[in-house]
């Protein structure tokens, strides 16, 4: 575990990689919102994750972003152009993308369903490192997580409640 300030995060995700993609997330003004795990770790609950999960928004033009932000972290990799708007608009909007040599992998979403979406979910935002990080609130990631089948999720789901006085109804 790594704490700076008060961001906290675990698992196999490189605190240098982060930051360098979170920088480039912003210089690019890419909109988005952290979700899952790593936007937990920004909440203080910790847990191992291998994985960057966010919702971004749902255009042509944020899903560009996307792909200048991840070129400028990524720079040797062709298959970034492998990410395209039509995936993330259309009726499965997901993509998962494993950058070269790394330790993480990025799942990027625009909705979950009718769940909920990057223009749905709850943020706030965290400093980290001079970066403006938007995260999902503990109330957005519970309902995100209490409700799922794998059993990992309910156990965050319950992390979450406990830390924050949550409720069902929350």
């Amino acid at each position: 575990m790594v704490n700076r300030g008060d961001a906290r995060y675990s698992g196999s995700v490189d605190r240098d990689e982060l930051v360098r993609v979170l920088r480039a997330f912003e210089a690019t003004g890419l909109e988005y919102v952290l979700i899952g795990a790593t936007a937990m770790g920004f909440h203080g609950l910790v847990r191992a994750t291998e994985d960057i999960d966010l919702f971004i928004r749902a255009t042509p033009e944020n899903v560009e972003r996307l792909r200048q932000a991840l070129r400028s972290a990524y720079a040797d990799d062709p298959h970034i152009d492998d990410i395209r708007a039509s995936d993330l608009l259309g009726d499965y909007p997901a993509v998962r993308y494993y950058p070269p040599n790394a330790d993480l992998f990025f799942d990027v979403m625009t909705r979950l369903g009718e769940a909920a979406s990057f223009e749905t979910v709850e943020a706030e935002v965290k400093e980290f490192e001079g970066i403006r990080v938007p995260v999902a609130t503990p109330r957005a990631l519970y309902r995100l997580k209490k409700g799922t089948v794998r059993p990992l999720d309910r156990q965050d789901a319950a992390a979450l409640r406990d830390r924050f006085n949550l409720t069902d109804e929350d």
